[in-house]
């Protein structure tokens, strides 16, 4: 066994970004991703704070900025269709530095950034796993056993490895209160470089516009089911939760055809004592969903990749991981406090509620509004930007 050998199950952000900075630091990367192919679906996502330097980092500025898809202005409606705010997002943003794209392209992105020889696996999970004081022995499940001094779970938020190796998923998953579809369609909107959205009581439609043509939508809704919706029911559980929703949102779930480009899921956290045990460490989503509302995830994925790398570049693998959470927790604590307070805001979920946001929304004053929006998202960014500020202990 080499002692730099490191199995990452899991080719999506964390996976990828953790597999770059390994290589860097002199480590040996295998990916296991039980797909058989890297995933195409996924929502919009913004990079800022920590991930959008650590991307700088990593040289991958360039080529995703000719993926990012600017935005102009927001503007946002009523049920009934009325317009009820618009406002310039850089502005919202408060002239930070942030990048808008798909998961697909950053995942697509840090893919080319590394080696086209590395060792990556499609259809392979792992089964089984035996640790001792050297290293991982895994089963996989293609019946071969693998060999590592480390294994990185960044499978996502229902993670395998998690299940495997530090319980079930109902002991560190909390639920929100919400549900989420996303897809793409041929674009017939033509909102060039706005972003509009739809609001409802217990309902919020956005969309986008992506590059040839696409559009990108999301859809949330107030909801009390949480369990697993297989592939072939989520269409039908979306118009369900949709049926007498505003006709634009109506428009585009009927257009779907390819249930294949559909991603769904709980809006969800995921809340662990501890992100790792022995020589083997959960990553991102897999040890620490943030959800989409606290914006961060896929940057605090690729920023958790940099610093686990770091401390094993100085420290024996038991020593890095607890330095590696060390230093990330504080920041993560924060956003999931953050995710967990705003998301009542995020969809008003009674009529009464739904009404109040709408005057102030209306009412008022542009610049107030604008400064309070513009704040909370400084304040998203600096809580993650903190994990930089600190050296290797």
């Amino acid at each position: 066994m080499h002692d730099k050998t490191a199995l990452i199950v899991g080719a999506g952000v964390g996976g990828l970004a953790a597999a770059w900075w390994l290589r860097k630091h002199g480590w040996q990367p295998i990916v296991l991703e039980k797909n058989p192919q890297i995933r195409t679906d996924g929502y919009m996502l913004g990079l800022s704070g920590p991930g959008y330097t650590v991307a700088g980092e990593m040289g991958l500025m360039p080529e995703l900025r000719k993926k990012h898809r600017p935005i102009h202005e927001n503007v946002y409606y009523g049920r009934d269709g009325r317009e009820l705010w618009r406002a310039k997002y850089q502005e919202l943003l408060g002239h930070q530095d942030w990048i808008t794209l798909s998961r697909t392209d950053l995942v697509h992105t840090l893919r080319q950034a590394l080696p086209q020889d590395l060792d990556l696996r499609f259809n392979t999970s792992v089964t089984a796993i035996e640790e001792d004081e050297s290293g991982i022995t895994a089963t996989l499940s293609d019946g071969t056993i693998c060999r590592a001094a480390l294994l990185i779970g960044a499978d996502g938020a229902r993670s395998s490895i998690r299940r495997l190796h530090f319980g079930p998923d109902s002991t560190f998953i909390r639920a929100l209160g919400y549900r989420f579809a996303a897809f793409q369609l041929k674009d017939t909107l033509g909102l060039g470089h706005d972003f509009l959205s739809f609001a409802e009581p217990g309902r919020l439609t956005e969309f986008y516009t992506l590059s040839e043509g696409r559009l990108a939508t999301l859809y949330a809704w107030k909801s009390d089911d949480r369990g697993y919706v297989a592939p072939e029911d989520r269409l039908s559980t979306l118009r369900k939760a949709y049926c007498d929703a505003h006709e634009n949102a109506l428009h585009f779930i009927d257009s779907l055809t390819d249930i294949s480009t559909l991603y769904f899921d709980n809006l969800e956290l995921v809340e662990m004592p501890r992100w790792s045990s022995g020589r083997i460490v959960l990553l991102g989503d897999a040890a620490h969903c943030l959800t989409l509302i606290s914006g961060q995830g896929a940057g605090m994925a690729i920023t958790s990749a940099k610093i686990l790398a770091e401390e094993l570049s100085e420290r024996s693998v038991p020593e890095a991981l607890a330095g590696h959470e060390t230093r990330l927790r504080p920041a993560i604590e924060k956003l999931q406090s953050r995710s967990r307070k705003i998301a009542p805001l995020f969809i008003p979920s009674t009529n009464r509620a739904f009404a109040i946001r709408n005057f102030v929304m209306r009412r008022a004053p542009k610049k107030l509004l604008g400064w309070y929006l513009s704040r909370s998202f400084k304040a998203e960014a600096l809580s993650a930007t903190a994990v930089l500020r600190s050296d290797p202990l």
